[in-house]
This record gives C-alpha cells, structure tokens and sequence, in this order.
C-alpha cells in the first residue's frame, strides 16, 4: 500500500508539472521534487574520490586504453578555432569546418577527466584546466548553422542549442567527478560560464521573462537533446535543491513536446539516426533525473515512451538494414547501447554480456557515465528473450509497413513503404517511396541525408535532388516532382496482412494535385509476397483529365542493365534484382541519370526512370522485382 501511495503522488506531481503554463516558473511543483533530491549537486558517475569505483573501472576492457590515449595529448596543442573559421558558414554555408574543429576541442573535455579519474595523478589536470579556459573564452558555444543572424557570436543574445548545452553538461559533469582537482579559478570559471551561457537565459525562458528559445516546444530532437543538456547542468552544480528542483519541473514540461512527435503507433519520422540522438538523449534525461531523485520520479514509465522505445527493432527490415526515410543514412543502425540500456530498462531480454558492451567512453562524460556506473537498469530483472517483430510492422498512423520473410523459409527479401506526408521532420518529397533489402544489401532503396549546408534547412532545400522526389522511387508526372506540406500525403485505400503476402494500397494523388492539376487518379499498390525466394510488385493506376506525360522509377546506388525488351536487373554489395516492367503495351523508355548531390553515400544515387513514350489519360505501369538466383 505504501509503495502504490508513493506512486501516485509522484504521478500526481506529474500531471500537475505537466499542466503548467510555460509563463510560469513552475513554482508550485518544484517543492515537492525538491523532497526526491539530494541536499548537494551531484552528476552522474562517481568522483574520482571514489577510488574504488574507478579502480574497477579501470580493470574493465571499454576503459583499458583510455590513460594511454590521452596521454598523448598532454602538452598537445588545443586546435585554434578563430573567429573567421566561426564567419566561415555565413560566408560559404559549409557546416562542417569549424564543427569539424570544435569537436575536436570540445572531445578533450571527456577523454581528460576520464583519464585523471582513472590515473589519479593529476598529470592530466593542467592540459584539461587550458582546454576548459579556451572554450570559456569563445564568444559564442552556439553552432555558426544555428547562428545565423551572428546575434549570438556578436553578444547580442544568448541562445542555448545543441551544441551549448552539450558543452554546458560536458563541463558541468567533469566539474562533478574532478571536484577540487580542477583549481578554484577554473571551478568558478565553469560555474560563471554555465550560469551566463546556460542557466540564466534558460530560466528566463522559463518564466517567460525573454522570448523561449523555439526547441522548447518543438517536437523533434532539439527538445531532447537541450533539455538534457540544460537539466544535467543544473543536478550537477547548482547548489540550491529548490533551484534544481525548477529544472526538474521543466524538464518534465517541456519534454512532453518531444514526445509529442512520435506518432502514437511510436514512429519516428526523423529517421533512424535521430532516434538514437533525439530519443537517445531523452533516455539520458530520464536516467539523470532518476538518478538524481533515487527513482522517485520515472520519465520512462510512460506509454508514450515505450512505444517509441521499440522503434529501432520495429523499423528493422532484414539482416541489421533499416529504411533511410527522412535525413537519415542508408546504412544507419540505431545504437547498439541504447537498445541493450532499454531493453534491460524494460525487461525485453537481452544478452547477459551486453552490460559489459555498455561499460566505456563512448566520447562524452554524461552517457559513459550512465553506462558505466550503477543506473536504472541495474534492478531491472533480465527477463525472458522478447520474440521479434513478426513478418511485419504496421505503423499504421504513420502509414509505414515494414515486410519480412516467414523465419526459416526460402524468402531472401525484406521491403519498406512508405506512405506518411511530405511536411514530415527532417523531411524529403517521398510519398509512396520504398526499399528492397536482398540479403544484407538495400539493392533497390531510398538514397538518405545529404551533407547539410546551410541549404539544407533553408527555403531551397528541395532544390536538393535527394531530399525532392527526384532521389525517391516516385512517380514524375508531366515532369513535375512531388510538392512539400503536410496536405501531399498517402491516403491508405486497402491493407491485407496474409501470412503469404502483404498488400498496402495508397492514394498518392494529393503530393501532384497542385503542380499537376489534371491529374484525376494515382494509386500506388505494393503486393509483397513471402512465396519462393520473395517478391515485390509495385502498380501504379493513373488517370488524367488530359494526355500526360508519365514516368516512374527506381533508385540504386548499384549497377543496373538492360535483360531483355521489359526487364532490367540492379545489382548491389553481391546481390541482384530482376524488374520486369509491365505498361499494358504501351510503350516506354529506360532512363538513367546521376544525382549529383553531396551525398552520404560511397556512390552518388542512380535513378532509373522508366518513362512512357507518348502522353496518356490512362496508365498503369508494374514493376515485379524479385531476386535472381546466384
């Protein structure tokens, strides 16, 4: 009784923190919360004091390296970052050049502290004191990509973004570990720099007393990854539990946005890639909170966040290989870490070596701490093997349905179709796009991100050719491409689930409607078959108020070649793909073209049109792919 007591008032404070105002400074709730922490800031991991614990984990295999590895950095000069290095994205739009320089400053923080908690010399301790100096003195902690009115690089504002506030917990948790080894100038360096660059201008967001930062009510990644950054800061080192306590509140408000972008079926449509770096650091601000209030308060308990906790092996096609929708990367898998940590946090089962997997430096202070010490998990009961995601995901609110083959069976071929809208996160212009998985290679598949520029979150970003329907599988219909909005969706017309076959049909027509107004009828009919070594059929219907013209295609980052007068094969990482292509007679050409894009993969994307020769006001068009025997 006393333990279900205990659970709803803290479900009751809950609810009340969520219901607040964003004017407020959430007042009310934060003494309540300020009961579950500790009278003293503490961060995650142990201190270096703690001899013991380091010793451990000096034992272990994941922190074996890491003395010798920083040890050569000692007297190693601190690559210069200069203010015309930082005007370099306004000038040219490339990201990469001073990002690439700032993590290379910014990655010492951790190695340093790890390596002085591990060696307990102090060697390490005047190399890490001159980093810290250095990154304290920049102008701005905020990326030139999110500066680019240079308001903050100019000391016009203080924004906090992706980057601050990972410096800003980066900082906050070597301050915790290192303590007094870090000299009292530096302590109170990191202190007045964490106030000015992140705490104050947070809690006047908070309060309403300046214009709240826009991530604080966003529903992508940059809710979670600020707010921990921020929240993680502040159980670090601020000494007053009544202030901590109003991070925690806000924490617990504001991240209800994050959430808010999954659809409830628990997909992300981000992308692979940013649900390990969105839901990922929203795990870490769970996990820091409980921490820092002994379990009372549970950020992960939540259906809204087991849902979205199973994306990873849902989103799965075969074989480790995941779909590349949004700007994500054709070989992207989720973190492996973060899917064993959740699924020993919510008794799934998992491999019984695995905690030793998660037991390194993963090259930042907050979630090598997390992993290595003591967390959540650690009473989390093991658990039976959870049984796989079956033959299919139907994320139905998203319209995405993820086809495997029956266990055990010949079928070599796994598939991915997409449905959703065109005003997705990080969107492209992909509605009805898909992906062919022979084996362990995507031979027929959906290109993923481009290298980010400044074009690429600007109002020119579908002039990309990877990020417009040009790098999607999609039909171009009187050489029109797809438009953006939410209003160019796939409207699901029929779903047949058989243990045989899976059929999904979708209404595409909207994502033309207004470039192409005489458009009448599109209907996109993906026929996926488990029979023999697997299929897939892939039909579009169109109808036109007058002749038009049609092509449709397919998308490789392979080879592709002619096989007779209506077939082609594509060929990719040893394993090839037949496509007989059916247009009732009508005639068509093969049309192959480059996209030059700056891509993120090895090869540059191939589109492969397949184009009616004359305009039509009826056309149905079918490709059957299926695998070629070797």
């Amino acid at each position: 009784m006393r333990k279900i007591k205990r659970i709803l008032r803290i479900t009751g404070i809950m609810a009340a923190v969520l219901a607040v105002t964003s004017a407020g400074v959430l007042a009310a709730e934060a003494p309540n919360i300020a009961e579950f922490l500790p009278a003293k800031p503490a961060g995650l991991g142990r201190p270096a004091a703690d001899r013991t614990a380091w010793k451990a984990l000096a034992k272990t295999e994941g922190y074996r390296d890491i003395v010798d590895t920083a040890a050569k950095l000692i007297g190693a000069p601190l690559p210069d970052q200069s203010d015309d290095l930082y005007l370099d994205f306004s000038r040219t739009g490339n990201r990469n050049r001073w990002q690439r320089v700032a993590g290379r400053r910014r990655g010492r923080i951790g190695l340093l502290t790890v390596a002085e908690c591990l060696e307990n010399h102090g060697r390490f301790i005047t190399d890490l004191q001159k980093v810290i100096a250095a990154i304290c003195s920049e102008p701005t902690w905020v990326y030139p990509a999110h500066d680019r009115s240079l308001a903050n690089f100019k000391g016009r504002t203080v924004d906090i973004d992706l980057a601050s506030s990972y410096v800003g917990w980066e900082l906050a948790t070597a301050r915790y570990l290192l303590g007094d080894k870090l000299d009292a100038r530096t302590r109170k360096l990191i202190d007045e720099n964490l106030r000015k660059r992140i705490f104050d201008p947070y809690m006047g967001m908070v309060s309403g007393k300046r214009r709240a930062n826009w991530w604080m009510s966003t529903t992508n990644n940059w809710n979670a990854v600020c707010l921990a950054g921020v929240t993680g800061a502040a159980l670090a080192t601020i000494e007053s539990r009544a202030e901590r306590a109003k991070y925690v509140a806000a924490a617990m408000k504001y991240s209800k946005s994050f959430l808010a972008g999954f659809t409830s079926d628990g997909y992300c449509s981000e992308g692979l890639g940013y649900w390990s770096y969105g839901f990922g650091n929203y795990v870490q601000l769970a996990e820091t909170i409980w921490q820092a209030t002994g379990g009372r308060i549970d950020m992960m308990e939540a259906q809204n966040v087991r849902t979205p906790a199973m994306f990873p092996r849902r989103i799965e096609i075969i074989n480790g290989v995941s779909p590349a929708f949004a700007d994500c990367s054709v070989s992207a898998r989720a973190s492996l870490d973060m899917v064993h940590f959740l699924s020993r946090r919510y008794s799934l089962g998992a491999d019984p070596d695995g905690d030793k997997m998660l037991i390194s430096f993963k090259g930042r202070l907050p979630i090598s701490m997390i992993f290595s010490f003591p967390s959540s998990i650690s009473a989390i009961h093991r658990g039976h093997a959870a049984a796989g995601p079956g033959v299919r995901t139907w994320f139905d609110k998203a319209g995405v349905l993820i086809c495997r083959p029956t266990p055990k069976s010949k079928c070599v071929v796994g598939v991915a179709l997409k449905g959703g809208h065109n005003g997705e996160h990080h969107n492209h212009n992909d509605v009805g796009s898909y992906v062919v998985v022979a084996g362990k290679t995507p031979v027929l598949v959906d290109p993923g991100a481009e290298v980010y520029t400044a074009r690429t979150f600007s109002s020119k970003r579908y002039v990309s050719g990877v990020l417009n329907s040009l790098g999607h599988p999609v039909p171009r219909i009187a050489g029109k491409l797809q438009q953006s909005g939410s209003g160019a969706k796939g409207v699901v017309v029929k779903t047949k689930f058989t243990d045989d076959a899976d059929t999904l049909v979708l209404d595409i027509r909207s994502a033309y409607a207004k470039r192409v107004p005489q458009l009448t009828k599109l209907n996109r009919t993906f026929v996926y078959s488990r029979a023999a070594a697997g299929s897939l059929t892939v039909r579009d219907d169109a109808a036109f108020s007058k002749p038009t013209s049609f092509e449709t295609a397919m998308i490789t980052l392979g080879k592709w070649e002619r096989s007779g007068r209506n077939a082609i094969i594509v060929s990719d990482g040893g394993q090839s793909l037949r496509v007989e292509i059916d247009t009732g007679g009508v005639a068509f050409d093969i049309k192959s073209e480059q996209i030059k894009e700056d891509v993120r993969t090895k090869t540059l994307p191939t589109r492969i049109g397949i184009a009616l020769k004359a305009p039509v006001t009826e056309a149905t068009v079918t490709l059957k792919i299926t695998p070629v025997k070797k």
